[in-house]
């Protein structure tokens, strides 16, 4: 049972290592980060505004379609550059900004992990132990 016990353990930490990768999430976003400009802005008024932004990549200089809106003209921020961009409009998005991942799901693989230990832990333990017969009344 000790055995049962110390394999859950081992599987949990190795678990617990590996990372996100293991549970499907990724931390880090395809691209390159730079600094960029905004040459066109659009204001916040409707729904689907895309602002153009001026940059550099890869020595040349290239402008890029950014979904936001409220920046000033000329306002410097970072945005992310896809892996393999080429010709002269590239669609770039937000350094800063989160593309759908939530970290919740990390401790909540972790704990179906757990669980999922204990279960079989107590499987062994009741394999190990044997059929119980009630005792006569």
């Amino acid at each position: 049972m000790a055995v049962a016990a110390g394999v859950g353990l081992l599987v949990i930490f190795l678990a617990w290592l590996a990372g996100p990768g293991l549970f499907g999430i990724t931390n880090g976003t395809p691209g390159t980060t730079v600094q960029a400009e905004v040459v066109q802005p659009v204001p916040c008024t409707g729904g689907g505004a895309t602002e153009t932004v001026k940059f550099e990549f890869g020595g040349r200089p290239m402008e890029g379609s950014l979904n936001a809106c409220g920046h000033g003209k000329g306002e410097r921020l970072e945005v992310v550059v896809p892996d393999g961009a080429a010709g002269s409009a590239v669609s770039v998005h937000a350094a800063d900004a989160a593309a759908g991942a939530s970290d919740g799901r990390r401790p909540l693989g972790l704990a179906l992990l757990v669980f999922s230990c204990f279960a079989g832990g107590m499987y062994v333990f009741l394999v190990l132990r044997g059929p119980r017969r009630l005792a006569p009344a």
